[in-house]
């Protein structure tokens, strides 16, 4: 009897809500362990999760079943409560609409973990709204500005 074989990689980049800086230092790897173990209990791998004060990286394993809207759905909401919950951040917090998820081959799984970490370093030479176009760019997604996050530049 044959079996499934498969071996999918996502990287999804979603953002804070309100255009404001509010995943604190303080508290940042909670939440990203937080939404590791969220994915894990959807039975998928999480690789990484990483990101800024405005927003979230997260490169996946994906079992093929899975529909990686309700992936993210499920990820944003749990993790928007469990900072609420909390009460890690200032003021309500929540995610903005929407996401980007791009495929990642097997062979650049290292490269995107590697983007992913250092986040913090990447956002002192570019901004969220630089890189986040690059990424539609170089994935040659069509977009319209209306449908894009609300971005909030930063002086570099």
């Amino acid at each position: 009897m044959a079996g499934t074989f498969s071996q999918i990689y996502i990287h999804v980049v979603f953002a804070v809500s309100g255009r404001r800086n509010m995943i604190s230092e303080k508290w940042r790897d909670e939440v990203y362990k937080y939404i590791a173990g969220l994915i894990r209990n959807k039975e998928q791998k999480p690789i990484i999760v990483g990101g800024s004060s405005d927003h979230i990286h997260v490169l996946i394993g994906i079992r093929p079943g899975i529909l990686i809207s309700d992936l993210v759905r499920d990820i944003k909401n749990n993790s928007s409560k469990f900072i609420n919950q909390h009460r890690l951040g200032l003021d309500k917090f929540t995610w903005q609409e929407g996401y980007g998820v791009f495929s990642v081959s097997h062979s650049f799984v290292g490269r995107v973990y590697e983007y992913i970490l250092s986040q913090p370093e990447h956002h002192k030479r570019k901004s969220f709204k630089e890189e986040y176009l690059e990424m539609l760019r170089l994935n040659e997604i069509k977009y319209e500005d209306k449908y894009l996050f609300d971005f909030h530049d930063l002086e570099l």
